[in-house]
């Protein structure tokens, strides 16, 4: 719970099917995470997180990127103060990006700082942006991973507060790879927005601090409970 004892408040934006929301959800519904979701968002009208959620009964909206143009080019800030209104609205206390597969602005990031995490599939600072498990067999590495992280005006450069290493296996093709990251990013995400809800991970004077004491290397999973 937070300091007021009531639970933290989250607006998830997403872009596709919502699997790490559908963790999230499933941990809020049963007591386990001291957190509520209060509104998602999506860029894609068909984005397959939103049935889902009509079918759950949690707010959902899509905010279509592709409607927001000017001189016929991508009209970001239109779009992002579009979603800053609805995410304000919402009262939420912590936006959390679950797949969203937007670049967000300085602005954007500077009015949620410290307040807007992101789960990114590989071990950062490694293989930022798209393709990372393509790219990671194709490195040859040895070990994979996702990462929890605050966002920043850096793509993908933000602190990395909890990381998951899931090894490579030789026959691994990138689906079979994805697919077990994917089940690391579940269990990381639901864990960085708990220590949050419960004031173990602070964001103070630009920096993550977990327990009081200054976070300078990202945390693995299993270290801690």
């Amino acid at each position: 719970m937070t300091a007021s004892g009531t639970p933290l408040r989250l607006a998830v934006l997403v872009s596709g099917r919502g699997s790490n929301l559908a963790a999230i959800a499933a941990r809020c519904a049963d007591g386990t995470l001291a957190a509520t979701i209060v509104q998602v968002l999506s860029d894609r009208e068909d984005a397959g997180a939103l049935p889902w959620c009509a079918s759950q009964g949690i707010a959902a909206r899509a905010i279509a990127a592709a409607t927001f143009r000017q001189d016929g080019q991508f009209d970001r800030d239109g779009f992002e103060s579009a979603l800053m209104q609805v995410i304000d609205a919402s009262g939420a206390q912590l936006v959390v990006l679950a797949g969203f597969m937007r670049v967000l602005s300085a602005r954007f990031v500077a009015h949620y700082a410290g307040r807007l995490l992101n789960i990114h599939p590989s071990l950062l600072p490694r293989h930022k942006g798209l393709h990372t498990h393509e790219r990671a067999l194709a490195a040859g590495d040895l070990e994979h991973g996702a990462s929890v992280h605050y966002v920043t005006a850096e793509l993908d450069g933000g602190p990395v507060v909890l990381q998951a290493h899931v090894p490579v296996l030789p026959n691994d093709t990138a689906d079979t790879l994805a697919a077990r990251v994917l089940s690391q990013e579940h269990q990381l995400y639901s864990q960085v927005i708990g220590w949050i809800a419960t004031d173990r991970l602070q964001w103070q004077n630009g920096r993550p601090r977990f327990d009081g004491i200054a976070l300078n290397a990202p945390l693995q999973i299993g270290e801690l409970t």
